[in-house]
């Protein structure tokens, strides 16, 4: 779904942004990083990097002081108009470190920052789409529960992530930049249908 081209620029749109890899040469972080870059006029994209801080979930350290790098998720995804997942695929689901930072933010579970609200993923990988494919899948299916409205097409699955990105992890690829900027278009189109 692309936005009309009048919405474009004419709401502000903060988005949060998250990688599921803590690899320091990760390509989804890199993915982030130029959507950061190639974010439409009105849309702002702050990337939240500290994914490897959280504790394992464990409802004891959930209680009315949890630790400080979760407040600071929570108030990160709480005070985002949308979301934007960058995901690889492990062993055909959603990266450990990704998922404990869903269960993080969905709890408290009656003010859960996660809840409705749209959100958009994006993956890359080595090798062919599957490196991505079936973690944004697993993500989109967390989704349900936690009542979070990903935006389902354009699909952003970056595949010879090799042969796209530079030496120092900078997005190169022509069409791959065009295809994320237009992504990133969808995207703040279908955060405005949510904020109100």
């Amino acid at each position: 779904m692309t936005a009309p081209p009048s919405a474009v620029g004419s709401a502000a749109i903060r988005v949060f942004g998250i990688a599921g890899s803590l690899r320091k040469a990760s390509y989804n972080r890199a993915l982030l990083r130029a959507a950061v870059e190639l974010a439409p006029e009105g849309m702002t994209i702050d990337i939240w990097d500290r994914v490897g801080e959280l504790p394992l979930y464990n409802a004891d350290l959930d209680t009315e002081s949890p630790p400080e790098v979760v407040v600071s998720l929570r108030n990160a995804v709480r005070s985002a108009d949308a979301l934007l997942f960058a995901t690889p695929e492990y062993n055909y689901g959603t990266p450990a470190p990704l998922k404990n930072a869903l269960d993080w933010a969905l709890r408290p579970s009656a003010t859960a920052s996660l809840k409705g609200k749209p959100a958009g993923i994006i993956g890359a990988a080595t090798g062919l789409i599957g490196g991505t494919a079936r973690g944004q899948d697993a993500l989109r299916q967390s989704f349900v529960y936690t009542q979070t409205y990903a935006l389902q097409a354009p699909e952003i699955l970056i595949a010879s992530a090799r042969d796209k990105f530079d030496a120092d992890l900078r997005l190169t690829d022509e069409k791959t930049r065009e295809f994320l900027r237009k992504y990133l278009v969808s995207l703040h189109g279908w955060a405005l249908k949510f904020k109100s």
